[in-house]
């Protein structure tokens, strides 16, 4: 058995600085079947970095406190984008493969969880990010690998123009 506090889980941050808080819950008490995040998100912050996929993981969301918005695409129609409010005391969840990207498009704070399986990790070769490519000029599909500098290099799955992220 193993237990901590919230508040004892040292935060990290996700290399573009898109949160503030966010403390890794499973990587604190060693979880190997499952992720657990918890994250306070300030007005303009978001979970992640941009609309994004895991390909290995399905991915749930309970928002505890607050407001988030959700920006989704399914896998089948990429074209098919919508937002998704999930207010306190609601849950949202991703199968592998949908698009999402969640935010606080509010004026007051979130408090909320990202759960992760069937893996304590996510392995970044099968996250996917949609984004605008200037050599295709169109919003497509981008694999994206954490640099040794800790920062994201995101590479076009269609022409393979890459770039790190800032």
């Amino acid at each position: 058995m193993d237990k901590t506090a919230i508040d004892d889980v040292d935060i990290e941050r996700n290399p573009m600085e898109v949160h503030s808080v966010r403390r890794p819950i499973s990587q604190a008490l060693g979880f190997t079947d499952f992720a657990m995040n918890y994250f306070e998100l300030e007005p303009g912050e978001s979970f992640s970095g941009g609309l994004h996929t895991h390909h290995d993981q399905e991915e749930v969301f309970y928002i505890q406190e607050g407001t988030v918005t959700f920006d989704t695409r399914s896998p089948d129609d990429e074209a098919d984008g919508r937002e998704v409010t999930v207010e306190a005391g609601e849950v949202i969840r991703f199968a592998p493969g949908e698009f999402q990207h969640g935010y606080n498009d509010s004026d007051e704070s979130v408090v909320g969880f990202a759960f992760g399986a069937p893996k304590a990790r996510h392995n970044w070769d099968q996250i996917e990010s949609l984004l605008y490519c200037r050599e295709c000029e169109a919003e497509v599909g981008h694999g994206l690998k954490l640099t040794d500098e800790g920062a994201f290099r995101m590479t076009c799955t269609d022409c393979g123009n890459s770039f790190v992220a800032d």
